[in-house]
């Protein structure tokens, strides 16, 4: 019988839930006078998903620190990513004491991002929803691994599985990471090639296949194509590494597997937001419906 797995990326809620509500101010001062508006809001967002989705187990995947290996390839990756707002660096601890309290399972790899262990997992586990809001995440997609990117509130996805990504970009999942070699990816600091944006990348793709089928055609591309890549070999050849994702974590999935297993006691759930003070996420959780 097949044991359907939830994954999350940890810190992509997080955030996502902190910018959420911080524009307005709204940060959620707890009895200590520390923040929780985005404790609350990844909390929320994650007892939505598990009425929606109805898991066997249930992971929680973080990013371990702000440097990962990918730091070593390439010095200047996420070197643009500026430090969280004063507000958020308390809750990065909370949510994870919090998670741990309630007993839903988390881990990360010091050296690796979330995505990474992601990944890793994806390798290993069928039946697997992983939720983000991250499209990078999206070359993880196979046959019985679907992906639900973050779209709108705590309802609202843009669902993915291996015929609907093959729909909308005409390209395997696999086949996405060339795609992201070409484009860049501002956000994580690589350029791919200067003047090549989504739509070329997509379009180049489709027609060669990869990169390295594409370079071993370059005289079919237009001279001026063939400039653009020639003149960016280096960083092409970069971003291929950079956008590729780490499949080989060192993690123990049996271990993980047998300890992610959900046991949603929401009585007890209760109890560890009332000793949080987290009165917000306490409310919303009396409103679902865990079948």
């Amino acid at each position: 019988m097949s044991q359907h797995t939830l994954i999350i990326d940890g810190m992509a809620l997080l955030f996502r839930h902190f910018y959420a509500t911080s524009f307005r101010n709204q940060f959620m001062y707890n009895k200590k006078d520390l923040p929780t508006n985005g404790v609350q809001g990844m909390l929320r967002h994650t007892f939505k998903l598990l009425e929606l989705t109805q898991p066997d187990h249930v992971i929680v995947a973080w990013d371990m620190g702000s440097k990962s290996v990918r730091n070593e390839w390439f010095e200047g990756y996420k070197a643009n990513r500026v430090a969280p707002p004063e507000e958020m660096v308390p809750q990065f601890d909370m949510i994870k004491d919090v998670i741990h309290d309630i007993g839903f399972y988390q881990d990360g790899v010091r050296g690796y991002e979330a995505d990474d262990v992601i990944g890793t997992v994806a390798q290993h586990i069928d039946d697997l929803t992983i939720v983000s809001g991250d499209r990078d995440l999206l070359q993880l997609i196979n046959r019985t691994n679907r992906i639900w990117l973050t779209k709108k509130g705590y309802t609202e996805y843009h669902h993915y599985n291996y015929d609907a990504f093959l729909d909308q970009y005409g390209i395997t999942p696999e086949q996405f990471i060339d795609v992201k070699a070409l484009m860049g990816d501002a956000s994580d600091g690589y350029s791919g090639v200067q003047g090549i944006g989504e739509k070329t990348a997509l379009k180049l793709i489709q027609t060669h296949g990869s990169v390295e089928a594409l370079l071993n055609n370059l005289d079919t591309l237009t001279p001026k194509m063939q400039e653009k890549i020639n003149n960016d070999m280096e960083s092409l050849q970069m971003s291929q590494r950079l956008a590729r994702i780490i499949t080989d974590v060192p993690l123990k999935i049996d271990t993980m597997m047998d300890n992610s297993r959900l046991n949603l006691d929401t009585v007890h759930i209760n109890n560890v937001l009332a000793d949080h003070d987290l009165s917000v996420a306490q409310k919303y959780l009396s409103t679902l419906n865990f079948r």
